[in-house]
């Protein structure tokens, strides 16, 4: 039998799951060459880059797409539960689970810088169809899994201190540029007298600039409301500070984005769960390159400048009439 494609994999996943226990991602493995009787070599296959194991990537996929539709929970990074709804499919087929996944993959709605607006339409439309040209869908793929590295990286947020979370995000904003060549221009405030301020960033040798840090590490279910901005944008004014920004594992509330966009005499900037897991990804920070595809075309400049035969040139034009 040959290696099971993922989609195939997620009805025999669910019935792994249905004991209600927490399942890590590499205990999956031995069961499901069990299931579709894979021979040793089949559940040892590689991909011809040399990156992986194939059944092992397809489990971890497969998986990750039921987190993504809400199927399984995460308790943590690379560990999996069945919930309520990952139970309610239980007793249907293969092809109904396929069915709703690919629907709830394309219902999320991601917020997208405007110049990757194209590959985004083309992300949601590859589910449903493969009329894309492969480029498309190699576009759409790396999307997806850009998404699911996002993912990863709150859920593993969430595992770690209050106060670890904190020491990353000041780290995160000198990644990005913020104290410039200051020499330690971040720190995180002692904990037990941050007056509301998580951190600071010296944006000048002389401290004559500084942006405030709030932090806060929630569930990416729950919301930051108007009173939490209200309460960092007094803490800013009881040290004389101007500058602010509110970094959140979850959401701001519409009040509280409004609020913080009317302010006057402070410019606070907020950062909510999605954001904060892109920046992180871009400005890498706790990630590697796991894989490097290069992709060439030819060089026209190069070859138009070789003779052609003429023997070879011939005009092959129709009409479409």
């Amino acid at each position: 039998m040959s290696i099971p494609h993922f989609d195939d994999l997620r009805k025999p996943i669910l019935l792994l799951l249905k004991d209600g226990e927490v399942w890590k991602k590499s205990e999956f493995t031995e069961p499901l060459i069990k299931h579709f009787n894979l021979t040793k070599e089949e559940a040892s296959e590689e991909y011809e880059s040399g990156n992986g194991l194939i059944l092992v990537d397809r489990i971890s996929w497969a998986l990750s797409y039921f987190a993504l539709t809400g199927i399984l929970d995460r308790p943590k990074r690379g560990y999996y539960q069945i919930n309520d709804l990952g139970k309610s499919f239980l007793g249907k087929s293969n092809e109904d689970i396929n069915i709703f996944v690919k629907r709830k993959m394309a219902e999320r709605q991601i917020e997208k810088p405007a110049e990757i607006e194209l590959i985004q339409g083309v992300r949601e439309n590859s589910v449903n169809q493969n009329t894309n040209t492969p480029q498309e869908q190699l576009y759409a793929s790396y999307e997806t899994i850009r998404q699911e590295t996002y993912d990863e990286i709150l859920d593993t947020i969430l595992t770690k201190t209050p106060i670890a979370f904190e020491r990353l995000v000041v780290e995160l904003l000198q990644k990005m540029g913020y104290g410039g060549a200051v020499e330690k221009a971040g720190r995180v405030t002692p904990y037990t007298k941050d007056g509301g301020i998580d951190g600071e960033i010296y944006e000048d040798v002389l401290g004559l600039g500084r942006i405030h840090i709030q932090a806060k590490r929630y569930n990416k279910g729950s919301a930051i409301g108007r009173p939490d901005i209200q309460s960092f944008a007094g803490a800013l004014l009881g040290d004389n500070a101007n500058k602010g920004v509110f970094i959140t594992t979850s959401r701001f509330s519409a009040d509280a984005i409004t609020y913080a966009q009317n302010l006057s005499n402070a410019r606070i900037v907020l950062i909510d769960g999605q954001k904060l897991a892109e920046y992180i990804y871009k400005y890498g920070l706790g990630v590697q390159i796991e894989q490097t595809i290069s992709i060439k075309k030819l060089d026209t400049d190069y070859w138009d400048n070789l003779p052609d035969d003429s023997n070879s040139v011939q005009s092959n034009h129709t009409d479409i009439n």
